[in-house]
């Protein structure tokens, strides 16, 4: 009988992704025609770039007849807003820090630029459906520069003694740059390589799962045939460390199978195998960087939202999301008792006090400004603040209650803390030998073991053991920053920091915590110039600038709750098929939606794969069977103009 089940849920199934991928809906799709032009010239008008990454929230600047507004302008909030303002709407997006782009935005000190989250993006090459994608949202104007060969290399050990092994892009080249640098190991990389390719087949299931009806879905996961026909779900359940010691006795090869663990932020012991083979294939093809910094991200991508008659704007701290009984406003705009009301059709703004909640319909968000709160009412709210956020602190007590809320907020933790130093040089990178290349630096060859003592121990244990290093130079993979900076050159350095450490300052003023919490970075900090030191030599007596950001500056830039750098951690839990399911884009609020890292997965692909899953809730529309269609027309076209 069991057998017939099986056969019975993979036929409903295999029926529920052919209307999938016949991508019915209602309203026009954002991907219906290229909205490809010629890239402009680079930007570099410093009022020019104010007008577009700065503009300040006021009343006035919000948009009348709004039909969603999304909370936060990570790119997950962008990129969601963008596909809805390519359909026709009118978005609103509010974004609590002043500088606009979440992980995505740069900001300037003593003349040198950095970047605060994107440092590197596979799959960006000619062609692939995740550039499409982003080709549309910015309508051609984001261009892309291609890292070397070797985009990230591994040392084990202190630079300069220890071994460096070079990661090599390609989908042949990776496993082949393995061989020759382990010889004797060829059956252990072919089983590792084989792993990964079949675990990367299904990651396609990630948004199956969030796509199909929720019951299809339950029932899904609750039968036990996923990971009887998916590699992934099977894999899911098994650790990184698991696989990896299956693999091979050579402790050195075990540290390079894992070493990319650093970008989603869970030590090998605790990650999903699936969940690192996600990021192993997408760098398989090699990494890319955008030409003029991460920056142009959002430059390109926030006027798309503008031209259709919304708008994005910063400080804009979002208070609360609003519920009331009908979520609807009429026209008339009254004064009295010091409050003032403006109720335009389909958005409607106010200061004063809210009416009490009466159901669980959802009007609006209030919003800071100055002493007072601004309401701001649409028919949609999507919120790319991160879970954790939306359901604790912005949501009211009687929405966060909600069975489904709850199950959802069981299921998450916190991911781990940053800590990241920003260094300015006096040099180019011809002069201080910097490279483009990537390094991730290890203590030494069990990566689980000192990232674990290194996570368990005292923060002041902590500062001065520091076992893992990622260092990369934007300076050097940016080809247009010699003309826009000559002379100069930047370096960012990432690692790991318990939120723990730094708790007892988070209720101080940024900037103002103290000679006690100044000294604590600084001895982190010093630590981690030490290392970088003997990777760079010659950029010890060149440093202008050095800044060390902790997880409290996470938490008070990009509103990270416990200063995480990817949301909610990316453990085996997470990466289960049921884990998977319940997370979705709409949430148990009515119009409602979620978007981001926190609904798929973290960084900028998963919070970019998120809006498209939010997208396609909020239009009814199957949006990568829409791009898929445009894809396939645009490489005609393409062709075409070749020949």
């Amino acid at each position: 009988m069991w057998p017939y089940a099986l056969l019975f849920l993979a036929l409903l199934l295999l029926l529920l992704l052919a209307r999938l991928l016949r991508g019915a809906g209602g309203g026009p799709s954002p991907f219906a025609a290229d909205a490809r032009r010629p890239p402009a010239p680079l930007v570099t008008d410093k009022a020019a770039r104010r007008a577009v990454l700065k503009t300040v929230f006021s009343a006035d600047k919000v948009p009348e007849g709004l039909d969603a507004i999304v909370v936060g302008s990570g790119i997950g909030g962008l990129a969601a807003a963008a596909l809805l303002a390519k359909a026709g709407k009118r978005v609103l997006v509010l974004e609590q820090h002043g500088k606009l782009g979440g992980c995505c935005h740069t900001f300037s000190e003593k003349g040198f630029e950095f970047d605060t989250g994107i440092h590197y993006v596979g799959q960006m090459q000619e062609g692939s459906t995740i550039r499409v994608v982003v080709d549309q949202l910015t309508e051609g104007q984001l261009e892309w520069a291609r890292l070397p060969a070797v985009y990230d290399a591994v040392v084990l050990g202190e630079p300069g003694r220890g071994r460096t092994y070079r990661i090599y892009s390609g989908k042949e080249e990776y496993f082949q740059g393995l061989k020759e640098q382990f010889p004797g190991q060829g059956a252990a990389i072919e089983e590792f390589q084989w792993l990964v390719k079949s675990a990367g087949r299904g990651t396609v299931l990630v948004g199956v799962l969030k796509m199909i009806p929720r019951a299809l879905a339950t029932l899904l996961c609750r039968s036990g045939l996923l990971p009887r026909l998916s590699p992934f779900c099977r894999l899911a359940s098994r650790s990184l460390k698991e696989v990896v010691d299956g693999l091979t006795a050579d402790r050195e090869l075990r540290a390079v199978f894992s070493y990319i663990f650093p970008t989603y932020g869970v030590v090998p012991s605790k990650a999903s195998f699936s969940m690192h083979s996600i990021l192993v294939n997408h760098f398989l093809h090699g990494a890319w960087y955008p030409k003029g910094g991460a920056g142009e991200i959002a430059f390109h991508t926030i006027p798309v939202i503008r031209k259709a008659g919304g708008n994005v704007l910063g400080k804009a701290p979002v208070q609360r999301i609003l519920l009331d009984s009908q979520g609807k406003a009429c026209g008339e705009r009254r004064h009295g008792m010091g409050h003032t009301w403006l109720l335009p059709a389909t958005a409607l703004l106010l200061t004063g006090p809210v009416p009490p909640l009466l159901a669980f319909h959802l009007p609006g968000v209030s919003v800071k400004k100055g002493q007072d709160l601004v309401n701001i009412f649409a028919p949609v709210i999507i919120s790319d603040a991160g879970i954790f956020n939306t359901y604790e602190r912005l949501l009211p007590a009687e929405a966060r209650a909600l069975p489904e809320i709850q199950s959802q907020l069981r299921m998450a933790t916190h991911g781990e803390g940053g800590f990241t130093v920003f260094v300015g040089l006096n040099g180019s990178r011809e002069e201080l030998g910097l490279e483009a290349t990537n390094y991730f630096i290890y203590a030494g060859d069990d990566l689980d073991e000192i990232m674990n003592r290194y996570l368990a121990s005292s923060r002041e244990e902590a500062a001065k053991n520091i076992p893992l290093l990622f260092v990369t130079c934007p300076s050097a993979k940016d080809p247009t920053w010699e003309t826009r900076h000559p002379g100069k050159s930047t370096l960012a350095i990432v690692t790991f920091a318990k939120y723990e450490w730094f708790e007892e300052w988070k209720d101080k003023q940024v900037n103002k915590r103290g000679d006690d919490y100044e000294e604590l970075k600084k001895t982190f900090v010093d630590t981690i110039m030490q290392a970088v030191f003997k990777l760079y030599p010659r950029i010890e007596d060149r440093i202008e600038y050095i800044s060390g950001g902790t997880p409290l500056t996470n938490q008070h830039y990009i509103a990270s709750p416990r200063g995480e750098i990817y949301g909610i951690d990316h453990s085996i839990a997470r990466l289960q098929a049921e884990a998977i399911a319940t997370v979705r884009a709409q949430t148990a609020v009515p119009n409602l939606y979620l978007t981001g890292q926190d609904l798929c997965l973290g960084g900028f692909m998963g919070a970019l794969q998120g809006a498209l899953i939010c997208g396609s809730a909020v239009l009814k529309h199957n949006l990568y069977v829409d791009v898929a269609r445009l894809k396939k027309r645009t490489q005609a076209t393409d062709s075409k103009k070749r020949e």
